[in-house]
């Protein structure tokens, strides 16, 4: 059974479970946002923390919060950084815009566990929340937290991809095989050339995120309740992203513009439409993928990727794609949100965007997200394919594209009717050639040799 005590706030008292370390604001937000059961992700809670702790620092140093409080919000706040007490920051996604039910949230778990551990009365607002608001809390948790899961989650993890795209180019490069159009047969290219499509693709996407995550740098804590800096000691913000920088591992600093980062969240929009442009990448790659693997009979099977699991449930033997097909699910996952993204990022309301915490959520996961597959794209499917090098010989020796060569030599009409013939009998090219030019079997080999054909030029 569950047993209850008593908590007030400025709207009156309510019960709150005895072992809860959230207060009465935070109770309020669990009676009234029954919306989904999505709650924040625990990166943005411990983003929080790291902001409460910062906080608690500069307000010491400035002299405006006793040392004795100041010690024990620092020691509360470390505790949820370093993964503790997430269980009691139940509060819905779906919350009021500003997110300050998820910023109270904060402050009362900190209060409570500053004021068990001290014997002190540490006070949510007064102490937690000094020079602050939710208005400057929730959009700097946004950046803070993005920011951590793309410089030590995401960019690493697509080095690794990238690197293992690489690996994979140098030992199976030399390999050629039928390019391809509209998933038609084209001229040939090698592995190396295809994959090298892909690997800058997604070195062009890591350039692109890591652009656009500098703006995320700059945050709006200082500005408070409209951008005005009300309530805040005018050296707060340059000081607190000091010890923010120090505690976390990267530079942060003040926003240009304090009512551009509370009333936008458009360096989080930009941030999206990176993650977007990689998520397109990633879909391609494994979309390829998944066309060179298929068969093994009926496909082109110019691949077998490694057999990961069963793929049927009721078709004995069959092993499916399973990390590209992950891969476009994650795609899919992260457009959409990007579309979420956007749309919330127009809802900045003259001093302040009320949508803060679906963008919070939606931009996390796609981060969350891309690193992880990233990852397992590079290990469980690029790095351990394998080549199926009868079936590729077999399709290019009768590819009748080749006859694209000829061009020069015998004439656009005369070469297609070449091609059309070597379809239509389904023989190799260079033999209906000859009995159709007055070339020698010699000059039609060095003509239409796959390798050179592959390097371009006349």
């Amino acid at each position: 059974m569950t047993t209850f005590r008593q908590a007030s706030d400025s709207m009156g008292t309510l019960e709150v479970p005895e072992t809860a370390l959230y207060q009465a604001q935070t109770q309020r937000a669990i009676n009234n946002f029954t919306v989904s059961n999505l709650t924040m992700p625990a990166a943005f809670i411990q983003s929080l923390a790291y902001i409460k702790q910062a906080a608690a620092e500069t307000n010491a140093e400035l002299g405006h919060l006793d040392a004795d409080i100041a010690k024990a919000i620092i020691s509360a706040a470390q505790s949820i950084i370093d993964g503790e007490h997430l269980a009691h920051f139940p509060v819905d996604v779906f919350q009021t815009g500003s997110g300050t039910s998820s910023n109270m949230n904060a402050n009362e778990v900190i209060a409570t566990l500053a004021s068990q551990q001290s014997g002190l009365d540490v006070h949510p607002n007064d102490h937690v929340n000094m020079g602050q608001s939710s208005n400057d809390v929730i959009p700097t948790a946004i950046h803070v937290s993005s920011a951590i899961a793309v410089i030590y989650d995401l960019l690493p993890a697509l080095k690794h991809l990238s690197q293992s795209i690489e690996q994979k180019s140098a030992s199976i490069g030399h390999h050629v095989k039928t390019g391809r159009t509209h998933l038609m047969d084209a001229m040939p290219v090698t592995f190396a050339q295809s994959l090298s499509g892909w690997q800058h693709q997604i070195d062009n996407a890591y350039q692109g995120i890591l652009t656009s995550v500098e703006k995320v740098f700059e945050l709006a804590q200082g500005g408070t309740a409209v951008g005005t800096g009300v309530n805040a000691d005018a050296k707060f913000s340059n000081l607190f992203n000091q010890y923010l920088s120090s505690n976390v591992g990267i530079r942060f600093s003040a926003s240009q513009n304090f009512f551009y980062s509370i009333g936008s969240q458009d360096a989080i929009v930009a941030l999206s439409g990176q993650l977007k442009t990689l998520a397109v990448a990633n879909m391609k790659v494994a979309n390829d993928l998944r066309w060179m693997n298929s068969g093994p009979l009926a496909g082109l099977s110019e691949i077998e990727l490694e057999a990961l699991q069963p793929g049927s449930s009721i078709m004995p033997g069959k092993v499916n794609p399973v990390i590209p097909e992950a891969t476009a699910m994650v795609s899919a996952q992260v457009i959409g949100n990007d579309a979420t993204i956007t749309v919330a990022g127009q809802s900045g309301n003259f001093e302040l965007n009320v949508m803060l915490p679906v963008i919070a959520h939606n931009i996390l996961e796609s981060i969350d997200v891309l690193s992880n597959v990233s990852r397992l794209l590079a290990d469980k499917a690029i790095s351990s394919f394998e080549i199926n090098e009868r079936n590729i010989k077999k399709a290019l020796a009768k590819n009748p594209i080749l006859v694209t060569a000829l061009n020069p030599v015998i004439g656009y009409e005369k070469a297609a009717k070449i091609a059309k013939l070597a379809y239509k009998e389904s023989r190799p090219i260079i033999d209906v050639a000859s009995e159709n030019t007055d070339l020698s079997i010699e000059e039609l080999s060095a003509l239409l040799d796959p390798n050179k054909l592959t390097q371009g030029g006349l």
